[in-house]
């Protein structure tokens, strides 16, 4: 089993900047990616970023893709997302995610989330 806690949500302004926190516990060794999704009020779950841990690989969705950045701290299990030239299309509540295997499947674990709200 994997934990995810998430912090770093919050209010800010168009245009201003957040950085979120995911601290990984527990199994962590079989760890192959972890990444961010987002769940806006009234649509499905959708995908922003991830981090492949074996080569530091990164993949961003095309609507951050220049203003996002995920990273990771690898003496500490946490990966981050930094939120630059935020929009209040980014409002949503922010989800960590871990998967052991190749792709964000079912047995994907997820963090508990974080809100993220950008005022116009």
């Amino acid at each position: 089993q994997v934990q995810l806690v998430e912090s770093g949500g919050g209010l800010v302004q168009a245009g201003g900047s957040l950085r979120l926190s995911c601290v990984a516990s527990g199994r962590t060794f079989r760890i192959n990616r972890m990444g961010w999704f987002r769940q806006a009020p009234g649509k499905e779950r959708e995908f922003v970023a991830a981090y492949r841990w074996s080569d530091e690989g990164t993949y961003y969705a095309d609507s951050v893709k220049g203003r996002f950045t995920i990273s990771r701290d690898n003496d500490k299990n946490t990966v981050y997302l930094k939120m630059n030239s935020l929009k209040p299309e980014d409002t949503a509540v922010y989800y960590c995610a871990a998967s052991e295997t190749f792709r964000f499947g079912r047995d994907t674990y997820w963090g508990q989330g974080t809100q993220v709200t950008v005022s116009s």
